[in-house]
């Protein structure tokens, strides 16, 4: 009650130098937007509109009584609060996170899945898929290039699909993986597959790129509670981020790739944003081709060793 006593001496002085003083007829469209002009020039955005709350609750209701003739507070503007950015997580969270799923191997609990856990956290983090874009992705999606890298088809929210190029090393953590689930689910694989050529090759290309451990597309459920899980078995070292745990990973692909010189159009088409307003927030440089771009992202040095994830303890 306070603040709101505070808002409504602050603006009554500014209309008749004395709140004692102000009557009906003071409050005007024209004394209003003046008033309010004034109160902005030392305050932050969330305290003028705060202020202009106050004031429209209190002009709506003596227009309602039919003591004014118009509600003035509808032509007064209010100024926009800064869409805040999430915080990315700092390359000592990244690296503990997959150190833990990555020595989470050889675990006898059924639930437990390392090397689909460590693929997805990967995924998310160098090809900055959401977690519905994770959840709907097929094995298909994913297109090999003559290089060893390849572009993953994403379909995107809205119906907006797009592509983005990932390196060899996420690969070879997808590869680790599918060969770990063929062992688990041996019959959903293809007969005759030419699984030395891709490891892709093994399944068919409507199957999903995650699965539960009933073999089924991943439900968000279970997306959810193994990144969870995945943050603290890490310890105090790997917080996620407050209120966005799989969408810190995606926030964590795109700061890193906005402070490696990347342009904002670059952003946007990787990211999948609808405009470059929305990508700006994270990049202020000009940048260079996507996929380039995409392959100067910092978190490939963190990748494990495949051959360590296949044999850690």
């Amino acid at each position: 009650m306070k603040a709101y006593r505070q808002d409504f001496i602050a603006i009554a002085t500014l209309v008749t130098g004395d709140p004692a003083r102000l009557g009906v007829a003071d409050i005007t469209q024209d004394s209003m937007r003046t008033a309010f002009a004034a109160y902005a020039r030392d305050h932050e955005a969330a305290s003028i509109r705060r202020c202009w709350s106050t004031w429209n609750v209190l002009c709506t209701f003596l227009y309602t009584g039919e003591v004014l003739a118009a509600n003035p507070m509808q032509l007064v503007g209010r100024p926009k609060l800064a869409k805040p950015l999430l915080k990315a997580l700092p390359r000592t969270a990244v690296e503990a996170l997959l150190e833990t799923v990555a020595h989470d191997r050889g675990s006898q609990r059924q639930i437990d899945w390392a090397e689909r856990d460590l693929a997805l956290i990967l995924t998310a983090l160098l090809a900055g898929l959401r977690a519905d874009e994770l959840r709907q992705a097929d094995i298909g999606d994913i297109r090999t290039t003559d290089d060893g890298a390849a572009v993953v088809h994403v379909k995107g929210k809205g119906g907006k699909d797009r592509s983005v190029p990932v390196e060899a090393e996420l690969l070879a953590i997808v590869a680790v993986y599918l060969d770990s689930r063929a062992i688990r689910f041996p019959a959903a694989t293809r007969r005759n597959a030419d699984v030395a050529s891709s490891p892709l090759s093994r399944w068919p290309a409507p199957s999903p790129l995650f699965v539960g451990r009933d073999g089924e597309r991943i439900t968000r459920g279970t997306l959810q509670s193994r990144i969870k899980r995945a943050f603290k078995r890490a310890g105090p070292e790997a917080q996620p981020v407050p209120g966005a745990l799989l969408h810190g990973l995606r926030h964590t692909y795109a700061t890193e790739l906005a402070g490696s010189d990347v342009s904002v159009y670059t952003l946007m088409k990787l990211l999948g944003h609808e405009s470059m307003t929305t990508s700006q927030r994270y990049v202020t440089a000009a940048g260079s081709e996507t996929r380039s771009a995409a392959a100067r992202n910092p978190l490939y040095a963190l990748v494990p060793n495949t051959d360590l994830a296949q044999d850690a303890p």
